[in-house]
Formats: structure tokens, C-alpha cells, sequence
């Protein structure tokens, strides 16, 4: 891409209203020991902070199978995924030339069934299982952090179910 097209092409993204748009996956299981819910995070493959996976929107695909499929390449995991989203964070997403965009990110609930041994961007991130608190301190959005918060509190009260959950 020549000079004068990049340039083009950043000043078109600086410019650019709304925030670009991506749709993310809330990993979780429920630990049978306490009943209470566990979030799967994965590390960022540039600079190595906690996040959760996600991607842009994908041609045919809807915003959960979005979710979804990003799940899958991330961090191997597969189950069931809400369809309805559990709400949405931002962040400054740093491009490879350097540029800043903003993003907003639409989250999904997805409750892990299994994992795969072998998936795309395997070997490529660290994984690690840990309670809503802790999740909620490793990431650095704080609209995610919220997100968790509310997520693990919902999620531990008595009887409480991932509602809307589709097979995928």
C-alpha cells in the first residue's frame, strides 16, 4: 500500500463515527465445588495484557456466532453461547501502523462445554481460568470490569442460569 493510501486510510479511521464495531465472548464455567462461575482469560498476542476473545464482524455471520467462532480460535473452547448480548465496553485499539481506533465491543455470555487440543491460535496466547474478582482485576477496560462484576453477581445468586443460550 503506497504512502499516500495508508495516510488516506488513517485519516478515514481517525474521522470515522461511531466506534469501529467487535463482539467478544465472556468464557465461563461453573466450578462444582461452590457453584460459583469461573471466566476464562486470554492474553493479547501483541502486547501480552488479559482480555477476552474477540474479533470483527464476520460476512453471514450474526454478532454471537461472531463471538463464537472467535472463542474458538482464540482459546479453544466450545459450548453454548447467549445470543442476546450482556452489554458492551470500549477501548483504544492500536493498529499495526501505529494509529489509534476506538471500539466497541459487544459482549456474549458463552458457558464452555469442552476444549479443543488443537485450534488456530494455539501456542499464541496464555489461558487462564479465574473467579469473576479476579478477572475483573486483570483487565483493563474498565467498562469490561463492570461487565464481569455484574456478570459474577448475577451467575452466583441461587438458581441462576444462562438464559438464551443457543447451541453452536
Amino acid at each position: 500500500m503506497s504512502l499516500l493510501h495508508r495516510l488516506a486510510s488513517d485519516v478515514h479511521l481517525m474521522l470515522r463515527r461511531p466506534a469501529r464495531m467487535q463482539y467478544a465472548a465472556l468464557c465461563y464455567r461453573i466450578r462444582k465445588k461452590t457453584g460459583e462461575p469461573e471466566i476464562l482469560l486470554i492474553t493479547s498476542r501483541d502486547t501480552g495484557r488479559w482480555v477476552i476473545p474477540k474479533g470483527w464482524p464476520m460476512q453471514g455471520k450474526r454478532a454471537h456466532e461472531v463471538a463464537e467462532r472467535e472463542a474458538y480460535e482464540e482459546a479453544g473452547v466450545n459450548g453454548k453461547i447467549r445470543k442476546t448480548a450482556l452489554g458492551f465496553y470500549t477501548y483504544q485499539k492500536r493498529m499495526d501502523h501505529g494509529l489509534q481506533i476506538s471500539c466497541k465491543v459487544q459482549v456474549h455470555a458463552l458457558e464452555v462445554e469442552d476444549f479443543s487440543k488443537n485450534f488456530p491460535e494455539k501456542g499464541a496466547r496464555r489461558l487462564e481460568w479465574v473467579d469473576c474478582g479476579e478477572a475483573a482485576r486483570r483487565v483493563a477496560e474498565p467498562s469490561l470490569k463492570e461487565l464481569i462484576l455484574d456478570f459474577g453477581k448475577r451467575m452466583s445468586t441461587p438458581g441462576a442460569q444462562a438464559p438464551n443460550a443457543a447451541h453452536g
